[in-house]
């Protein structure tokens, strides 16, 4: 079989295994979903670029002249 033909059927395969995994784990993950958002805030704090923060210091500068 090439190589292309055989990406083809794993392709299919994981899709329909992650069908039946979603269909039958479904009630069993949406109990862990408020427990994920509460998980999310500290990680987004932790990884969030903070880019909006860089006024600051031109502040400081124009208050000294």
């Amino acid at each position: 079989m090439s190589t292309p033909a055989r990406n083809w059927m794993f392709c299919g395969f994981m899709a329909v295994a992650a069908f039946f995994v979603f269909t039958e784990h479904r009630a069993h993950a949406i109990e862990w979903l408020p427990y994920l958002l509460l998980l999310a805030c500290p990680l987004m704090h932790l990884f969030h670029g903070h880019g909006g923060h860089g006024g600051h210091e031109h502040e400081e500068e124009q208050k000294k002249t």
